[in-house]
């Protein structure tokens, strides 16, 4: 990199390390902002590419830049979307809110390898301010329709097939922690499979405000300096690429202004950590022992439970999840402050919001996977322990109640409980009911439906 092209920065010269191919812009954001080593993941870069690309094909094509330029800033960028300079990305997550280091990093970067100016040419038509939120939705619903939404699917269908598997075995069902009536295992694995189901429904309704993107808004989203069909043609370039439905935002104010629509993807990410939470709790609860818990489950033995009990087998995959849901709901949160900290015609808390949106989905994806290949495929009932529960189980005097009343059968329950006996044994002694009626209302598969 030649001397003079670092001296071009209004704020004076800096030094750019030899074999760079960033310039003075990033340089200095390097220098101001050393401050946690966090980067901008793959993703995010390969979205910056991607309106690079599109932005030089559609000003080459209009005749605002040269051919052969528009062609040499293609290509170039063609490469930042496919990470081959992934390394001269450097500027740390915490800089300057716009996100307008990490852009000038890529013009630069794009620039100084294709041979044109990084603001004339290869930001030509575009801003920070539209360029960062464009980017944070491109990564964003990539990452959601390629990677998380496939791993809920499958984590959905696993817990699918084991309610299939289940289905035969009856256990007690657990309310307030204590002992209810029965019903089938697989009945309540048909309840985790619909909760990562309703999951993906609320994740898909959120992708449309994802879809729509603030490029071509330039500054503050009047379109100053920007084409008149540039955003349309340049947003229609990256939807044809990706396959995904990026539409021109219906208000590039809004757009601009307000990162709602990342917000409310970020609420679904954190419903769907709160709904792995739970899941993940109720495998490990109905795992535990394996002699001295529930047991109704047999988790599998992934790795040593202990460094210092032998033959310890811990639900490390459940606590894993719990984890990294723990982190998703607290990058939420982060995604709900910035978004709330807009100020008039930006949100100057974009680069920190993309970081933790992106990290989100990442970590939501790599655990669905996870819990469904580690766990879930591999989890077995056992079927004793569990029927052996249903038999213990106070609650079995429900069926009771239609014949011989509320009451009596509260009376018969503290009998059991008091003589350490079982409903059964009770009802015998003193319902009054006959010996074939008292089996038939109290066989478990009478009472768990299909």
């Amino acid at each position: 990199m030649s001397d003079d092209r670092v001296t071009h920065d209004t704020m004076g010269e800096i030094r750019v390390p030899a074999g760079a191919a960033y310039g003075a812009h990033t340089a200095r954001a390097i220098e101001n902002f050393p401050i946690s080593g966090l980067r901008f993941p793959r993703p995010f870069i390969r979205a910056l590419g991607l309106i690079k690309k599109a932005a030089a094909r559609v000003n080459g094509r209009h005749g605002r830049l040269p051919t052969e330029l528009a062609a040499a800033i293609e290509a170039v960028a063609q490469k930042v979307v496919e990470g081959a300079y992934d390394d001269q990305f450097v500027v740390d997550i915490f800089q300057t809110g716009s996100g307008t280091s990490t852009n000038m990093n890529a013009n630069e970067v794009i620039g100084f390898l294709a041979g044109a100016h990084p603001n004339d040419h290869v930001n030509l038509g575009q801003s920070s301010n539209d360029v960062i939120p464009s980017a944070m939705h491109i990564a964003a619903a990539e990452e959601a329709h390629h990677r998380l939404l496939p791993a809920a699917r499958h984590l959905r269908v696993s817990f699918e097939r084991k309610a299939h598997e289940f289905h035969g075995v009856i256990k007690i069902g657990r309310t307030h922690l204590q002992d209810a009536v029965p019903m089938r295992l697989g009945q309540e694995f048909s309840g985790y499979s619909r909760q990562v189901e309703a999951a993906c429904e609320r994740i898909e309704s959120a992708l449309p405000g994802i879809h729509e993107l603030a490029l071509g808004g330039t500054a503050v989203g009047t379109g100053l300096n920007a084409a008149p069909e540039f955003a349309s043609d340049a947003i229609a370039e990256i939807a044809g690429e990706t396959g995904i439905p990026f539409r021109e935002a219906r208000n590039h104010f809004e757009a601009q202004a307000a990162r709602d629509a990342a917000c409310f993807l970020s609420g679904a990410l954190r419903v769907y950590a709160v709904a792995l939470t739970k899941i993940a709790n109720d495998l490990r609860w109905l795992g535990s022992g394996p002699r001295c818990g529930i047991g109704e489950l047999r988790l599998p033995a992934v790795q040593p439970g202990s460094s210092i009990m032998p033959g310890k087998v811990n639900p490390v995959i459940a606590e894993s999840v719990l984890m990294a849901c723990a982190q998703v709901i607290g990058y939420d949160s982060a995604v709900a402050w910035c978004a709330a900290a807009g100020n008039f015609e930006l949100n100057v808390m974009m680069p920190i919001m993309a970081y933790d949106l992106l990290a989100s989905i990442e970590l939501l994806a790599n655990s669905s996977r996870n819990l469904q290949v580690k766990l879930v495929d591999q989890l077995n009932a056992d079927r004793a322990r569990a029927e052996g529960f249903v038999e213990q189980s106070l609650a079995m005097v429900t069926a009771l109640v239609p014949v011989i009343g509320y009451e009596k059968a509260a009376d018969l329950a503290r009998e059991a409980w008091k003589s350490s006996r079982t409903i059964r044994q009770v009802a015998r002694e003193k319902s009054g009911l006959a010996e074939e009626q008292i089996e038939s209302l109290l066989d478990p598969r009478r009472q768990v439906g299909d």
